[in-house]
């Protein structure tokens, strides 16, 4: 099934314009591929106005979403990658959705590529530590009750 992040974004967005609510998007922008101006990067995000007289050219698809806008005056096109969305809310009252455990937010998960893995992996023989003995925990899961 495909992942519901974008699908969701498009609701939000139409839903607080709708509500005449300014849309701000909170981004990752550590996340590869992101195209965000750095000077406004704070703790590796940053929170970009969405609203249709602040951009120009919002284009929302499965896999990004990208826009041209103005910063300190000089005009940026922007690019966000679904898996770098961290949440859409109104400027006005903080309405909104935080993103991450929706249906199909495993998509965006970032695999560890396999050779960092294989570093990363104890010599045999070697007896784990006290930590590494523990079970793993285990994400939540909705169940249908009848």
């Amino acid at each position: 099934m495909k992942p519901s992040r974008p699908y969701i974004l498009r609701a939000l967005y139409d839903w607080l314009l709708d509500n005449d609510a300014t849309p701000y998007l909170l981004v990752d922008a550590t996340v590869d591929y992101v195209s965000v101006p750095t000077q406004f990067v704070n703790d590796g995000r940053i929170v970009l106005n969405v609203s249709p007289g602040a951009v120009r050219g919002l284009h929302i698809d499965d896999e990004a979403l990208s826009f041209n806008a103005r910063f300190g005056g000089q005009p940026m096109d922007i690019y966000v990658p679904m898996a770098a969305l961290l949440a859409i809310y109104s400027a006005e009252d903080g309405s909104g959705m935080g993103f991450g455990m929706e249906p199909g937010a495993e998509a965006y998960l970032q695999a560890e590529p396999a050779a960092e893995a294989a570093e990363d992996a104890e010599p045999a023989g070697d007896e784990p530590s006290e930590e590494e003995a523990k079970p793993a925990a285990k994400r939540p899961t909705l169940k249908v009750v009848k």
